[in-house]
């Protein structure tokens, strides 16, 4: 591969992969409804709002669920995808694409998560009480998912477990998509999300 298109993949990749990351958080933040008034939520709504009032005129929602954000998240994979396809000078299978962005995006999603409950986790021994922006966006947008895990696994002794069952079920999805991603054969370093 020649320097160029080294060069090609890795812009593709660096801005295909941050405005995906900020397109999912949308449809993270909405499906855990957290305050759009926080600044990090601004910056997001602001970012995404372009496409998305035009996408919502075509996509609509459905129970509850931003679908325009979804068909957003797809399409910036897909270009991504297609983008470095392009520098590499491999003719894709548009299936194998859509499929492969699939995948990415749910990684993306998942890494959210795993990220996130770190940075929880560690506020939750540094700076129990913060009100910073960022830590009470994350607390909001784990609050939904930790719930269930918290039924199953309750605090004991002021402790909360139930972030070990997260970190697991995430594991365990990760297992499965290397999986899926050897079964559709998608390759390393042109699809957004998958790590």
């Amino acid at each position: 591969m020649n320097p160029l298109s080294e060069i090609g993949i890795y812009l593709a990749q660096a801005i295909g992969s941050f405005y995906l990351l900020i397109v999912v958080a949308r449809f993270l933040f909405q499906l855990a409804r957290v305050d759009f008034y926080n600044p990090v939520s601004q910056f997001v709504v602001k970012a995404t709002n372009p496409p998305l009032i035009r996408l919502r005129k075509v996509v609509p929602g459905f129970g509850g669920l931003d679908l325009s954000s979804l068909v957003l998240a797809l399409l910036v994979s897909v270009t991504t995808i297609l983008l470095s396809g392009l520098f590499i000078g491999a003719l894709l299978n548009p299936l194998l694409v859509i499929a492969w962005a699939t995948l990415g995006i749910i990684s993306m999603i998942s890494w959210i998560y795993y990220i996130g409950l770190f940075v929880m986790i560690i506020l939750s021994f540094v700076a129990p009480l913060s009100r910073n922006p960022f830590a009470v966006l994350v607390q909001q947008l784990l609050y939904p998912v930790c719930r269930p895990f918290q039924r199953i696994l309750p605090p004991m002794g002021g402790l909360d477990f139930s972030p070990i069952l997260i970190f697991i079920s995430i594991n365990v999805l990760h297992i499965l998509l290397r999986h899926f991603a050897a079964a559709l054969a998608l390759p390393s370093g042109i699809v957004p999300g998958f790590f």
